[in-house]
């Protein structure tokens, strides 16, 4: 036989191979027992877990356990293309690392890498899990690229490795069978008990840089460690009423420390998403100003990646299995650069959807595999960019230096006429003469460089905290170099095992954005008009939110440093303790102390505080053995003492109520889990049970997240984060108590009966308005002097930042904490206090962001920000700032936990 011959009979068989995998495949009507996107019809996680696994048999896919979700399910990630691509995925994988990183590269080397590899793009769906159409998507487009064999999506999978991962498996079990439970299709409804990711519901799609949740760590590996896809494309809705969905690209401000080419690729995809949907006949897309989405913020599932140079895209489509209508936006129907292709009002079904969604997938997924070179090499060009600026004097232009640029230059200008007035002869000349003088001044500043690197010192007070945030640096893919002996810099020394972060490397983006102090730019529908909201937050710089100490390095490090593999997870440094001779005193200061004090508390060991807020344990094998694993496994600090101190406190556990409401508070939830964390014990209470009273009987303290108490204004409509709240007949006998809200007529009266009794109270946020409902000698310190109202958004806005405040650091609730500390600043109330209100925070100066952006920040000078008020025997603390934000703000966390001991 010829070797044409076996060529040809090797090409059949393959060919008659895969088409026989392709008929064992069923379709999802066959395995669901309905299509996808039939109207009333959702698929729950069980059903479509064994769909993926039936996907799997086909030799376009691979199927990856990425690990387990909270709930303890396995969240899935189906890898496909093209067969011969899937016998040699870890050489591709390797080759996305490679781009990726840029690391000892020549352009060429990186140009070949990128003729040989494979464009990786990641789809995903079902993170918001009441947002069906993603969840759905997910399995019609794995569905399609597995089974189609048209012309387009073989060269689909011949040049694109997919990523298909579902993000949010718990969540769609749940969802799903909540809205299939209801017999009557036309009464199902997705108004769910409680929220949708077991801690955190909605705000999974806010921990992208910190990735406390197992789903966002499975998540973040595939994301920034193992693969580094050059696209990443995020699924949501809701679209902008009036408009079919809303898509790249976005609208400004971008964040100024990503590289330029993130901007201009989005416009790219984002261009040929638009292009599909108007050749395919499918209006409704809008873009830029056409919705609120930015690229400024960093934390979200398709914003992290701008700061890793991945092509991040968000969606955010109509529709669910119960019909609708889009309704009338009379703005939206003429055609404008937002909005060029407008939908006018109709009934809108599921399927209509989840084709725009798969026509969607199929267009970012074309351009990948026609731009699959550009793609790789230029993942690898701004890696390149970012060592360089990482390696040599930069300066970032910083919205800061520009006004500063600006009020120089007008100053001049003014003072140049009056020496013109008076006879002089200095001319500063043209106007952008005067610019380009100053430019040297603010940008060509040594004192205002980029770092080259940062250094955490080993030795300072919170070490364990500090390798928390080097674990979320490495979650994220981060280079992290560690000292392996002391070293000097710049003349300070510095302890072997300190962290090295240099900005030399592919990631310096997000490397930047976790050091350094975030500056969004005045940001006003019109001069002098409302402020317009940023998408989330306006500034979050991690390092910041977590109280760790460090110092900018404006100058190379040469210093024994030893790389870690990327993604290690580490472990504070291992302590060991010295036995005492009466007793162990342990330091407030370090977060972690508090989860030894609470083993030591559940097991039965006595523990004391002095009056400086330290924790005294007497000696015994049982406390010395607790403490010694403490110390190695917490990095606990745990110093003996010969003698018994005086003024020792006993303390013992409290029995602490979290509130809740049906639906689920996300606030609430983030600090359920952070008690997990800490290993406090909790129950969570409902309004119903409030209201009932006899609360002093079950309780020692209450905590009040944001959101739970109403100001004193009139009653608002019940609202619920997914629409109307069921009712009570709806419900089996597990939910019912969980219906209700806190009110002023009913709730207030027995909280302010348990504060009597000797409870204590902990608000955050907004719910410290109970303040106002117990008449406390305390006024709103936000009021404008003029009108005698709550100032305007024209006059403060201060949304998602982080300010400085000053600390009590002689009052016992604040042991632990140093007398400066950065405070998430969300819109949050501030007081005037008087009487036996004790402030234990407030704002001393007219200059309080560190990071973001805070429009009128003068009104807050001398405003306090936290508060004790004595009331009978028990006590109310008022937290105004987000002491537990998001599980982030390590750096405020000992405000809460001084308060849950009696």
């Amino acid at each position: 036989m010829t070797k044409p011959f076996y060529g040809m009979l090797l090409l059949l068989t393959l060919t008659l191979t895969t088409a026989w995998a392709q008929q064992q495949i069923p379709s999802p009507k066959e395995h669901f027992g309905f299509n996808i996107g039939d109207d009333y019809q959702l698929a729950n996680y069980t059903q479509t877990e064994a769909y993926f696994k039936k996907l799997a048999a086909s030799n376009r896919t691979k199927l990856v356990d990425i690990g387990l979700t909270e709930e303890g399910r396995h969240q899935y990630m189906l890898i496909v293309s093209a067969p011969e691509n899937m016998q040699q995925l870890e050489k591709y994988k390797t080759i996305s690392q490679q781009l990726a990183h840029a690391e000892g590269l020549t352009d060429d080397q990186a140009k070949a890498l990128a003729a040989t590899g494979k464009a990786v793009v990641w789809i995903d769906g079902g993170l918001h899990a009441t947002e069906v159409v993603g969840s759905h998507q997910l399995i019609e487009s794995m569905y399609q690229l597995v089974t189609r064999t048209d012309e387009e999506t073989m060269n689909i999978l011949q040049n694109v490795i997919i990523l298909f991962t579902h993000a949010n498996p718990d969540g769609q079990e749940l969802v799903a069978n909540w809205y299939m439970r209801t017999e009557d299709p036309k009464k199902r409804a997705m108004n769910i008990p409680r929220l949708y990711e077991k801690y955190v519901g909605h705000d999974n799609n806010r921990d992208f840089y910190m990735m406390n949740m197992k789903e966002s760590q499975n998540i973040g590996r595939q994301l920034f460690v193992e693969w580094i896809p050059q696209i990443m494309y995020n699924h949501h809705q809701r679209g902008p009423a009036g408009s079919v969905l809303a898509g790249p690209p976005y609208r400004d401000p971008f964040n100024y420390v990503f590289d330029p080419l993130i901007v201009t690729s989005i416009d790219a995809v984002g261009a040929a998403m638009n292009n599909r949907l108007n050749a395919e006949n499918k209006p409704g897309y809008t873009q830029r100003g056409g919705s609120q989405f930015s690229t400024w913020w960093n934390g979200g599932l398709r914003t992290a990646p701008y700061f890793h140079n991945m092509i991040g895209l968000l969606t955010e489509i109509i529709g669910g299995p119960t019909p609708e209508t889009v309704p009338l936006a009379p703005e939206r129907l003429i055609p404008n650069g937002a909005t060029p292709n407008p939908v006018v009002p109709q009934e809108w079904h599921f399927r209509q959807s989840i084709d725009y969604s798969v026509s969607l997938n199929y267009a970012v997924l074309d351009y990948a595999a026609k731009y699959k070179s550009t793609l790789l090499y230029n993942i690898y060009h701004m890696g390149k960019n970012a060592i360089d600026r990482g390696n040599e004097d930069h300066w970032t232009f910083y919205p800061r230096f520009v006004d500063s640029i600006r009020t120089a230059a007008a100053a001049a200008k003014k003072d140049s006429a009056k020496k013109e007035e008076s006879g002089g002869d200095l001319s500063l000349g043209k106007e952008d003469t005067i610019v380009n003088t100053y430019f040297a001044t603010y940008f060509k500043n040594p004192a205002y460089r980029d770092a080259r690197a940062y250094v955490i010192p080993a030795d300072q007070e919170d070490f364990p905290t500090a390798v928390k945030f080097i674990n979320a640096l490495s979650r994220a893919g981060v280079t992290i170099h560690k000292a392996t002996a002391d070293f000097t810099i710049a003349g300070k020394h510095y302890p072997g095992g300190s962290y090295v972060v240099k900005t030399a490397q592919a990631f310096r983006p997000h490397v930047l954005d976790m050091f350094e102090p975030q500056d969004h730019p005045n940001d006003f529908q019109y001069p002098g008009g409302p402020p317009i909201r940023p998408y989330d937050a306006a500034g979050w710089t991690l390092a910041f939110q977590m109280g760790v100490k460090f110092d900018r390095i404006l100058d190379g490090v040469n210093v024994p440093l030893t790389q870690l593999p990327y993604g290690q997870i580490e472990s504070p440094l291992g302590n060991t303790i010295a036995i005492a001779k009466k007793g162990y005193l342990l330091n407030p200061g370090q977060n972690n102390v508090f989860i030894a004090v609470n083993d030591l508390l559940n097991a039965g060991i006595k523990v004391s505080r002095m009056a400086s807020g330290a924790f005294y344990v007497p000696v015994s094998s049982k406390s010395t053995a607790l403490l010694t694993k403490a110390a190695n496994e917490w990095g606990v600090t745990v110093a003996p003492v010969d003698v018994i101190p005086a003024g020792l406190k006993p303390v013992s556990p409290a029995r602490i109520a979290i509130w809740n409401t049906y639906g689920g508070s996300i606030p609430a939830g983030w600090m359920q889990w952070l008690m997990e964390q800490y290993h406090y014990k909790y129950t969570m209470i409902y309004s119903q049970e409030i209201d009932k009273g006899e609360l002093r009987k079950k309780y020692d303290i209450i905590l009040f997240a944001t959101g739970a108490i109403p100001d004193t204004g009139k009653p608002k409509r019940d609202s619920y984060w997914f629409g109307k709240l069921p009712k009570p007949e709806e419900l089996s006998a597990e939910f019912k108590p969980w219906l209700g809200r806190i009110t002023a007529d009913t709730s207030v009266p027995q909280l302010k009966k348990f504060l009597e009794a000797g409870g204590s109270i902990v608000t955050i946020g907004t719910s410290t308005n109970l303040a106002y409902h117990l008449k406390l000698p305390v006024k709103n310190a936000l009021i404008d002097p003029k009108t005698k109202k709550t100032l305007s958004g024209a006059k403060l806005y201060i949304p998602g930042s982080l300010l400085i405040a000053d600390v009590d650091t002689t009052a016992a609730e604040n042991a632990g904490m140093h007398a400066k500390t950065d405070v998430y600043f969300d819109r949050s109330p501030v007081f005037n206090v008087s009487g036996d209100v004790k402030k234990l925070m407030w704002y001393s100066t007219a200059t309080p962001l560190h990071s973001g952006w805070a429009w009128g920040q003068s009104y807050l000078k001398d405003g306090v920000a936290a508060f004790v008020a004595p009331i009978g025997s028990g006590k109310l603390y008022a937290f105004g700032p987000e002491i537990t934000f998001r599980g982030q703000s390590h750096g405020t966390f000992k405000l809460l936990f001084n308060q849950l001991y009696k």
